[in-house]
């Protein structure tokens, strides 16, 4: 066993998946894409006594980050975001709107994601994979130790994240899955923005979104 904890939070209202992960005894952890679930993280980070080194967002739709303000406010944590999302980030309060919603106002982000990048914090290593389509800066953050990838709305257990809303563009989402979601270790656990975990293995296997003949070709 790799020692790696991964705490899964679903919000209320989207189901959002937001997500804890700390090595057992190193009395830090990074949250993943808090959602509506900020102060349910803030409680379980003083059960545990973990301190919370870091925010890693997968990307910038409101349901992802709507809890970022009451972490970074309570723990003073960097935020973390590939560039390519900050114009939704910073349209948060309009995504809100959207849905008939407000949010508090999102804090500055500290530090951008990279396709690539090999991000050492807490205690953990995760290589950064790029992956566009269901947004322009979507990022799929990979826990080689952990044999688990931590994939946002990229992929789903039977499914794919949507591409019809702004900046979402269906080809380039499936090609990004076969290029970076695909290739990795055929057990790697995938975990997602929404609904339960899966495996590589599986999703290549069955999701229907990503077998070879889907519309007639490859996408």
């Amino acid at each position: 066993m790799s020692g790696i904890r991964i705490q899964s939070f679903v919000a209320p209202g989207f189901e959002e998946n937001g997500y804890l992960v700390w090595r057992a005894g190193s009395g830090t952890a990074v949250a993943v894409d808090p959602g509506g679930d900020g102060e349910p993280m803030l409680a379980a980070l003083a059960k545990a006594d973990l301190r919370l080194e870091a925010i890693l967002l997968t990307h910038a739709h409101v349901d992802h980050v709507e809890g970022v303000a009451a972490l970074k406010q309570a723990t003073k944590a960097p935020v973390h975001l590939h560039p390519a999302d900050r114009p939704l980030y910073d349209a948060a309060a309009d995504q809100a709107a959207w849905f008939g919603m407000r949010i508090r106002p999102l804090p500055p982000i500290d530090h951008d994601l990279a396709h690539g990048q090999l991000l050492a914090v807490a205690g953990l290593a995760f290589e950064v994979r790029h992956v566009p389509g269901h947004s322009p800066g979507h990022v799929i953050l990979y826990c080689a130790e952990a044999g688990a990838a931590l994939v946002g709305d990229v992929i789903f257990s039977g499914s794919i994240g949507r591409t019809d809303l702004p900046g979402g563009n269906f080809t380039q989402l499936v090609k990004g899955i076969r290029q970076h979601v695909f290739t990795l270790p055929e057990n790697t656990v995938l975990y997602t923005g929404h609904g339960p975990p899966t495996e590589v293995g599986h999703e290549r296997a069955t999701n229907p979104f990503l077998v070879p003949h889907h519309g007639g070709g490859l996408a």
